[in-house]
């Protein structure tokens, strides 16, 4: 891991993320790329006489001030960071700057829009998600140490996905984690007969080139399937594979990745399929 992606807006979330991808890059030596947006809109930018070019400067300054100041951490001593500073909120840009910069990752915090920590759906987490061709670490709550040990991938197994479990096994090389695939069967249309299930995934393991155990899991739906598993091994980490600009919507299988992705006491990693 050479360099590392983290978007911040000075929420306490968002200085979460940066602790843990601090951690990661002193871990990894690796450079960290901090970005922050202005949020200063085109018509503010613009000679349209919104605001004059004096306190459009102004804000910028302000916004540089109190950026250099919440990048004064202890915990970034030894790090080598670069900052960057967008003027515009434009989500596809954090990609940009991954892509310039040949990033292996970038590292979020989760807002949340209620008790239950809903960060995907209309949160800047899912228009980054959505853009990024590199895998995305959703970081949720008060992360101590980010050392995981149990790294829980869940996806259908079709054939799509297979660029996303390589990915996710060196992830977890990277990390010194335990990757545990899970395939979850449930009733109805979807549901498996146990020979078939290991037909399945035998298959799917053959034409990835990967020698991995796969833990089969029953429950009444994959969503609760999943995190019941993770909950049930104190999982640290839960990966789930993404169609990213195809839309949320539609990846892993439906909405499911997403609901996962919501519920997830754990932090949630994203690989672009």
């Amino acid at each position: 891991m050479k360099s590392i992606i983290v978007p911040v807006d000075f929420s306490e979330q968002s200085e979460q993320a940066l602790k843990v991808a601090g951690s990661l890059a002193k871990k990894h030596d690796a450079e960290l790329f901090v970005l922050h947006m202005l949020e200063l809109s085109p018509a503010i930018m613009s000679e349209s006489g919104y605001v004059s070019q004096e306190q459009v400067v102004h804000l910028i300054k302000i916004g540089e001030k109190r950026f250099n100041d919440f990048l004064d951490r202890p915990y970034l001593k030894e790090v080598q960071i670069t900052p960057v500073i967008k003027h515009y909120k434009v989500f596809s840009e954090v990609n940009d700057v991954a892509e310039k910069h040949n990033a292996d990752l970038i590292v979020m915090g989760s807002h949340g829009t209620d008790g239950l920590q809903e960060i995907f759906i209309g949160s800047n987490t899912e228009r980054v998600v959505r853009n990024s061709d590199i895998p995305v670490l959703v970081i949720k709550g008060e992360v101590d140490k980010f050392e995981p040990k149990n790294f829980v991938f869940a996806c259908d197994f079709q054939e799509e996905n297979i660029p996303a479990l390589q990915k996710a096994v060196e992830m977890a090389k990277l990390l010194n984690a335990e990757l545990i695939p899970i395939y979850v069967n449930t009733p109805g249309d979807e549901f498996l007969s146990t020979q078939d299930t290991y037909d399945k995934i035998s298959a799917f393991l053959k034409k990835a080139n990967l020698d991995l155990e796969v833990e089969i899991y029953n429950d009444y739906n994959v969503e609760k399937g999943v995190l019941n598993f993770a909950e049930s091994i104190s999982a640290d980490l839960i990966g789930i594979p993404t169609h990213g600009r195809k839309g949320l919507s539609h990846f892993f299988m439906g909405s499911i990745g997403e609901d996962i992705a919501n519920h997830s006491k754990a932090p949630v990693i994203t690989f672009k399929i």
